[in-house]
């Protein structure tokens, strides 16, 4: 029996080197944004549909309450539609602020965000998801809330259906926030406080009539991202709404909102490295 080498063959040392790459797996292809960001939405909106009754129950009682006891302060005017707007975005600040900061502080506390770095979704797929699930509960409650305000202050109907902006919009720069808060906080119970801080700011400098605060304080509520959605809902209860400032509101909304979701990405990107 005589051998061969393998070089001396016609064409062997190619059939050599192209054995190793002809058995390698082929990758499968990345995960686009859109179906990961469907698919986290509907796994979290699944997880939170347990605490949906209490959850709307407080952010809505909370708001309302709001209402009866500024009505016997506020008689009606601008300040009237300050306090109904500032209300109804509220409960949107009280889940986005509040509740997706506590969440995120306790997933990353818990070791939960090694979970979601293992699934083959982008990091914005996760925070969108999450906020977008959360964000969907406040919209029985923004409405409830909006419609006791108006009958309570003698507040018109007819331009309601900018709710369906202002929730979104609104909800989407306070959920980057509140992500980031508890992406960011080195322990969960700082990222419930700076949530609580949050929301306490979005109570105080948005449902209280802008007329009535110091100019230091106006300025700091410039800076809050819940106001422009405040200040768009409010603009629509007068007789010949000015939608060009309307419209102007809700765009500075939505460029908070992709700034702050980009902020919470970064950070989830940050934590689930560490």
């Amino acid at each position: 029996m005589s051998v061969v080498p393998a070089e001396v063959l016609p064409g062997g040392a190619r059939a050599v080197t192209e054995t190793p790459r002809a058995a390698a797996a082929e990758l499968a292809p990345r995960a686009r944004l859109w179906p990961s960001l469907v698919a986290v939405y509907r796994a979290q909106l699944s997880r939170a549909r347990v605490a949906r009754i209490p959850l709307l129950f407080v952010a809505t009682f909370q708001s309302v309450g709001i209402l009866i006891m500024m009505r016997g302060v506020v008689d009606g005017g601008s300040e009237a539609e300050a306090v109904v707007a500032g209300s109804a975005v509220l409960v949107v600040a009280f889940v986005a602020l509040n509740l997706l900061a506590q969440y995120f502080g306790q997933l990353r506390a818990s070791g939960g965000l090694d979970h979601y770095a293992t699934l083959p979704v982008p990091p914005a797929a996760v925070v969108l998801g999450a906020a977008g699930a959360y964000a969907s509960f406040t919209v029985p409650g923004t409405l409830v809330t909006a419609v006791i305000g108006c009958a309570l202050f003698g507040l018109p109907l007819t331009h309601l259906w900018v709710l369906a902006a202002v929730i979104p919009l609104a909800g989407a720069a306070l959920s980057g926030l509140g992500a980031a808060f508890g992406l960011l906080a080195p322990r969960p119970e700082l990222a419930t406080v700076l949530g609580q801080l949050g929301m306490s700011a979005a109570l105080l400098l948005g449902v209280l009539p802008p007329d009535r605060m110091p100019e230091a304080v106006r300025f700091a509520r410039d800076l809050l991202p819940s106001t422009y959605g405040v200040e768009a809902f409010a603009r629509t209860f007068g007789p010949h709404p000015d939608w060009a400032f309307v419209l102007g509101d809700l765009a500075v909304c939505a460029a908070v909102g992709v700034f702050s979701l980009a902020v919470a990405t970064w950070a989830y990107r940050r934590a689930a490295v560490r």
